[in-house]
């Protein structure tokens, strides 16, 4: 008899964003801290002050406490303005998992925005027991988080 592993699929979700490529891409990665839902989806939740994403290959990506204490969200693997970029996932769950963010330009004042969360497949049983029901939850989490960095990236037209 042979054993089929248990397929664990990436999430992939995407939206369109009214902006150039450079200003969605800017957004994403200058502001986080000011559209990401701190309070929920953070380790620190109401501590978290700021939220930074060093802006090179093997920078971190990292929430401050109002003490100055930082704790890590993932690692960039990639690098790549303002068309991708990769992180691994460290935050809240065993094992690690990655995220990647493209940004492609539509026209010039539209941005489609792909997101892949990948990585499920290479946990181990146990970790994947821990997660419970977390594994489900990313994909309603990220919805909230794409709709909410689309109303802070998308700009207005008189």
């Amino acid at each position: 008899m042979t054993v089929i592993p248990m397929q664990r699929p990436p999430i992939r979700q995407s939206t369109t964003v009214r902006g150039s490529v450079e200003h969605t891409f800017d957004v994403f990665v200058d502001r986080l801290d000011q559209w990401w839902p701190l309070r929920t989806h953070s380790q620190g939740e109401e501590r978290v002050v700021s939220v930074t994403i060093e802006r090179r290959a093997g920078g971190r990506v990292y929430e401050t406490w109002d003490d100055g204490q930082t704790y890590d969200w993932g690692t960039l693997l990639a690098w790549d303005p303002p068309s991708r970029f990769v992180l691994t996932w460290d935050i809240i769950q065993p094992g690690v998992t990655e995220v990647e963010l493209t940004f492609r330009a539509l026209a010039p004042s539209l941005t489609r925005v792909d997101l892949e969360h990948r990585g499920w497949d290479k946990l181990t049983d146990a970790e994947v027991e821990q997660l419970g029901k977390k594994r489900e939850n990313y994909d309603i989490g990220w919805t909230k988080i794409l709709r909410l960095f689309n109303e802070a990236a998308s700009t207005r037209r008189a």
